[in-house]
């Protein structure tokens, strides 16, 4: 028996259904992607088959026992308990005991009184009746394996921090099926690979919804879409449902053609005169209605949105230059000694974890805040568009025709006027949604709405901090060649790691102790033992230059120690590299990040000497070679 089964599920709001009779099993083991443009419906199938909202039509079945763990597109929690509390409380009332058990434990002193130590035995007991000990050991485990901090308040956290903790709360229950909506969004890389191993290596279901390439390209063993209303399963990876689903789209639009112009010559006939009518087949009549029922149902595929960048006149080549630049927060060094020269065309990658400083980075290169010590040039002629992650350049109470033409009907795209609700309607607004004020807006929406207000404003620098978030794969892979396109500089914050591939000529990688690494290319280009919360790698240019010898001049002869030196350099540069590859796949682990926080820290320590001492012999090695 599957774990979950829809049958004959329909769900409408006004005369739009967004389900229209699907059906749906779900068996133990399988990782099941539901894909979909954004407002199809996604996240209200999720809601369905969490039992949390009733169809219109059809059955729902659940598997006697079966337990479901789900994490929301939005995290909703308040902001005064702390993380242990909203980890815990995915266990329900057994959660709160042990919430309580960890509050009156943490609190207790010598001047413990009576009532204190009764209510704790009280909780004892609860705990010692429903096997609540493995479970605080499982919330345990799970707080460390996210590197959460149990005693901070869910107010102190960013929103990559949250959605931590949100997943935390999912996980704990220990699920047979596990629903999770837009799991990777706010997380980033590190939490996302520890994310992948963890769902790599589940015995349960899972029905996920996910644009990120990367990450369903992994982990989905099936992928169901929702198009229109209706729910098709794609057995096999991601690939596999691309190049399938781009065939069957080619069959879908000649059929239609082929039904249209059929359609068209019976329109013609029926209008014909009174010779016609006097002929007249009452059957050819009876099909001719039914074919203009079925034209009137048939929901066409909803349009892609068409995104284009108004550019403003080019910078100057120099766009930003540092000198040894250092940022600070509460006396802790996020960017220390950091030198780099940006220039015009360039797309630049901004990649690490959550908090280390990178949104600071671009702040402090827009002159919006100082540096602790270092400095900050900017370039000339500069013309800024910056997309912020927490959207807080959309007024919530402000329509969506309002949010982009600030009061006015009309505004000007590429030296010309053009009305506001032309310009939504290529990034997919309908009329009917352009006085909807933001707050009533989907995540992806937003995001959309956002991107529509950027490109309306010329710009040659585009500062996007976590663009891809809630957007559909077609929106996104539309961005991505509008950005490849785009003549001026781009930087980028992302995890999104084939969005990174796609777009980025080059990365900056964030080691979480002060420093930035440039290297050429996108992620997949990173050195592959470099994790993400601390690597260090090779820089963009040579460790060490070598000087050129002058044609004809004779080769310089080593010295005994030189060349000893020479052939003892292979076995060191394999002994490093054999080590590298070890620690690689200890850290590649699931286990491995449920260990004390001292020995991991220790462990991408070693990971980094032991890049640097590589590229230490390298350069001797090729010093040493050369004439």
């Amino acid at each position: 028996m599957p774990l979950l089964r829809l049958d004959d599920i329909s769900l409408a709001y006004g005369h739009h259904p967004l389900l229209d009779h699907v059906s749906l099993a779900i068996e133990a083991g399988e990782r099941v992607c539901l894909i979909g443009r954004n407002g199809e419906g996604k996240s209200s199938l999720l809601r369905i088959v969490a039992g949390a909202v009733k169809p219109d039509g059809g059955t729902r079945s659940l598997q006697p026992g079966a337990r479901i763990a789900t994490l929301d597109q939005e995290v909703d929690c308040a902001d005064t308990a702390n993380v242990y509390e909203v980890v815990a409380g995915g266990l329900a009332a057994l959660g709160a005991a042990l919430a309580e058990y960890d509050q009156l434990t943490a609190g207790l002193g010598e001047d413990a009184n009576g009532e204190i130590l009764a209510r704790l035995g009280a909780v004892q007991q609860i705990l010692d009746s429903q096997d609540g000990w493995r479970f605080q050991q499982r919330v345990h485990a799970v707080i460390t394996e996210l590197a959460l901090d149990p005693h901070a308040r869910m107010g102190e956290l960013s929103g990559g921090w949250r959605r931590r903790v949100m997943l935390a709360r999912a996980l704990v229950t220990e699920p047979d099926l596990l629903l999770l909506d837009e799991p990777t969004n706010h997380l980033d890389i590190g939490a996302i690979l520890w994310l992948e191993n963890y769902l790599a290596n589940f015995t349960g279901g899972v029905l996920f919804v996910s644009h990120d390439r990367a990450f369903l390209a992994r982990l989905a063993t099936r992928i169901i879409e929702l198009d229109r209303g209706i729910l098709s399963s794609w057995p096999g990876t991601y690939n596999d449902y691309v190049r399938r689903k781009a065939e069957a789209l080619a069959a879908e639009e000649t059929r239609d053609a082929l039904f249209d112009k059929r359609l068209s010559e019976e329109e013609r006939w029926i209008r014909q005169g009174i010779k016609a009518r006097r002929t007249r087949n009452e059957g050819r009549v009876r099909a001719l209605e039914a074919m203009r029922r079925e034209h009137r149902a048939r929901r066409a595929r909803v349009g892609q949105a068409q995104l284009r960048l108004d550019t403003a006149d080019a910078s100057g080549r120099i766009v930003f230059e540092t000198d040894h630049l250092t940022l600070t927060y509460e006396h802790r060094v996020l960017v220390s000694d950091f030198s780099v020269t940006v220039q015009r065309g360039d797309r630049i990658a901004l990649v690490g974890p959550n908090g280390v400083g990178k949104t600071t980075l671009l702040r402090a290169l827009l002159g919006d805040i100082a540096p602790a010590s270092g400095s900050v040039r900017q370039g000339t002629r500069l013309e800024v568009a910056y997309f912020d992650q927490q959207r807080e350049q959309l007024d919530p109470e402000a329509t969506v025709m309002d949010s982009v033409g600030e009061g006015r009907l009309t505004i000007a795209i590429g030296g010309r006027q053009e009305h506001v609700a032309g310009y939504l309607r290529r990034f997919l607004f309908a009329p009917e949604r352009l006085r909807s004020p933001v707050a009533m807006l989907s995540g992806g929406e937003r995001n959309r709405l956002l991107l529509a207000r950027l490109f309306a404003k010329p710009a040659n620098l585009l500062i996007l901090d976590e663009p891809t978030n809630d957007l559909d794969a077609d929106t996104l892979e539309l961005l991505e060649e509008t950005l490849m396109e785009f003549k001026g500089t781009i930087l980028i914050v992302s995890h999104d790691r084939a969005f990174i591939d796609q777009v980025a000529t080059s990365t900056w990688l964030f080691d979480g102790r002060g420093g930035v690494h440039e290297y050429v290319g996108g992620y997949s280009d990173l050195p592959s033992a470099a994790p993400p919360a601390a690597a260090t790698a090779a820089p963009k240019t040579p460790a060490a230059k070598t000087q050129a010898t002058p044609p004809g001049a004779p080769a310089r002869k080593r010295s005994y120690k030189e060349q000893r030196e020479i052939d003892e350099l292979p076995a060191r540069i394999e002994a490093l590299e054999a080590e590298r590859a070890t620690l690689e796949a200890a850290s590649a682990d699931s286990r491995f990040y449920g260990q004390d926080q001292t020995k991991i820290a220790s462990h991408f320590e070693r990971v980094a000497a032991i890049e640097s001492e590589l590229q230490e012999c390298y350069a001797r090695w090729e010093a040493l070679e050369s004439p």
